[in-house]
């Protein structure tokens, strides 16, 4: 669940750039209708410089091979050509160079794009302006790659707003493909109403058309943004913003007969109804819809789940009870908490947990004959990774069961070290007090008794 370009490290922002943000956002706030032609003047090399200090720094290099260190050697000499190309137009935006990784269960894959430093660093200076202007028409609805929202408090306002229907039906909206599929013509007229500056738009355009790199050839696809550009989630977020969130707030919630609230992280996305006639309405035009704007559900992955508290069905309903569906990489299901009640829970999704632990089985195998002090500290950044994420109040049994499958993985490729034969159970244990693995623990206190 990290951004397209992974974690960054964000330094204090100067009070000149903050100050400016402010003023764009303040301005964005009080003329909602009104579309910027003079936004470029603020990208500056103070602009620059905090840029750069946003931008990840051990991120993987792009086509040019030029790391950020190595950009850093003569960092205002860089950034004062950067800013002097993006102002007079004739900045080239270098081609993506494209890579994969696992997607779901591991057995699809998905395209990653990765940008060349300095594009990254230009892609981040529009995005400051972007976001400033932007996060100020963002609805609620929307959690993923916002400022001061997260894919927790996504997940956590869905857990409130089932609980207090007492759940209903929940529509799983999966687009195909979208971020390969984005019509450019719809997004630069979506753009268009609120920025016309022709730098930013010029430099967008620039992005959008700089085609990708793949086993030494470079194709320039028709649509799409490349996942894994720092440009790619707010370009995604004001897109859907206008596809998807305003339309259901603004044009369908009014017009439906029960309450219904709808929950996006990126692409990822439920709509909760309380009424089944609702849902089923909005599934019928939801395709129509999205199929204006160049965008299609997958049909296999998109689905109407029926998802009422079970004291809350017939009996002349399905007896096997109510069903899940995953979000966000958990699954979300009806069951009874310690006092007896009945509370949406959350567990690991199959797919997730599979991923994950395929992921630590081929490192294990990959470097089996790293030291083993090495292999433990390795091992333990990943636990913790995985614990930070999924380690939510009702989830500890899955995180049990990893931990749990990795020692068994770590013992089984550490006694391949060599033909001498395997380590008994009985010495990996001792290797285990000596060099511990973190326990499962809890570390989102999300709602949910």
């Amino acid at each position: 669940m990290e951004p397209f370009e992974g974690k960054m490290t964000e330094s204090q922002s100067s009070e000149n750039v903050s100050t400016r943000l402010e003023r764009i956002a303040k301005l964005a706030k009080e003329a909602p209708a009104m579309a910027f032609r003079s936004l470029a003047h603020h990208i500056d090399i103070e602009w620059l410089h905090e840029a750069y200090a946003r931008t990840r720094k051990d991120g993987a290099t792009g086509v040019d091979g030029q790391s950020a260190q190595e950009y850093a050697a003569n960092l205002d000499g860089n950034l004062r050509q950067l800013l002097e190309r993006a102002k007079s137009g004739t900045y080239v935006a270098p081609p993506v160079r494209r890579v994969y990784i696992p997607k779901g269960s591991g057995k699809e894959t998905r395209p990653l794009g990765i940008p060349t430093f300095e594009d990254k660093v230009l892609q981040r200076a529009v995005a400051m302006v972007l976001g400033a202007v932007y996060e100020q028409d963002f609805l609620d609805c929307s959690y993923g790659f916002r400022p001061g929202r997260s894919a927790h408090q996504a997940i956590g306002d869905l857990w409130r707003q089932t609980m207090n229907m007492e759940g209903g039906w929940v529509l799983e909206i999966d687009l195909r493909k979208f971020f390969d599929n984005l019509d450019h013509g719809h997004l630069r007229e979506i753009l268009r109403r609120r920025i016309v500056d022709g730098v930013l738009t010029r430099l967008i355009g620039k992005w959008l058309n700089a085609g990708v790199l793949e086993d030494g050839a470079i194709t320039r696809p028709e649509t799409g943004t490349p996942q894994g550009g720092v440009i790619s989630p707010i370009l995604a977020n004001i897109f859907l913003h206008a596809v998807l969130d305003e339309w259901f707030e603004r044009e369908v919630r009014p017009r439906l007969a029960g309450q219904a609230r709808l929950i996006r992280y990126a692409d990822d996305a439920v709509m909760l109804f309380a009424d089944e006639k609702d849902a089923r309405r909005v599934l019928e035009v939801l395709p129509k819809r999205l199929e204006k704007y160049g965008l299609t559900l997958h049909p296999e992955k998109t689905r109407l789940v029926e998802f009422r508290r079970p004291d809350r069905r017939s009996n002349d309903d399905d007896p096997k009870g109510p069903g899940s569906f995953d979000l966000l990489g958990f699954t979300h299901f009806w069951a009874h908490s310690r006092s007896g009640a009945w509370v949406v829970k959350r567990k690991t999704a199959k797919d997730r947990f599979g991923r994950a632990l395929k992921k630590i089985a081929d490192w294990c195998r990959g470097h089996r004959h790293d030291p083993i002090r090495a292999q433990q500290r390795a091992l333990a950044r990943r636990l913790n990774g995985h614990f930070n994420y999924y380690g939510i109040r009702g989830n500890f049994e899955a995180l049990e069961r990893l931990r749990y499958e990795v020692c068994r993985v770590w013992h089984k490729w550490l006694s391949r070290r060599s033909q001498r034969g395997s380590i008994s159970w009985e010495r990996f244990n001792e290797l285990l007090k000596e060099l511990t693995l973190p326990e499962p623990r809890i570390s989102r206190r999300l709602a949910n008794p």
